[in-house]
């Protein structure tokens, strides 16, 4: 699940939405907003972004969040470490193979590490 999916999947249990019908209300498949809850798919577009908050009635700050969080959920994340040192590609390579194997207290200590907050996806 992509930090996007799971805050709107947080916002249909909050308002007690059924996935199919918040689906038809925006004119989407099922299938596809259940694919972008679960990372299935690349991170939403704009205008769909922008939907799914009019949808929820969110104010400016709030919409602001579910951009960024739009933005930081791209499933597959490339990591381009031409330039850097040895170690930053040694890093990405390790991430990248064990990362399904991190808990969720390891990855909240690596993100505080580096100085992001989860529940904004920082940066």
């Amino acid at each position: 699940m992509t930090p996007f999916g799971a805050k709107v999947r947080q916002l249909r249990a909050e308002k007690n939405i059924q996935l199919k019908d918040m689906a038809a209300e925006l004119k989407v498949s099922s299938a596809y907003l259940s694919a972008l809850e679960h990372g299935k798919r690349g991170r939403p577009g704009p205008g769909l972004v922008m939907q799914i908050a009019d949808y929820f009635g969110l104010i400016w700050e709030n919409v602001d969040d579910l951009k960024a969080l739009a933005q930081l959920s791209h499933p597959r994340v490339p990591v381009d470490t031409a330039g850097l040192s040895p170690k930053a590609t040694l890093l990405a390579n390790r991430l990248a193979a064990h990362i399904h194997e991190l808990d969720d207290a390891a990855l909240t200590a690596m993100l505080a590490e580096m100085g992001f907050d989860e529940e904004e996806g920082g940066g």
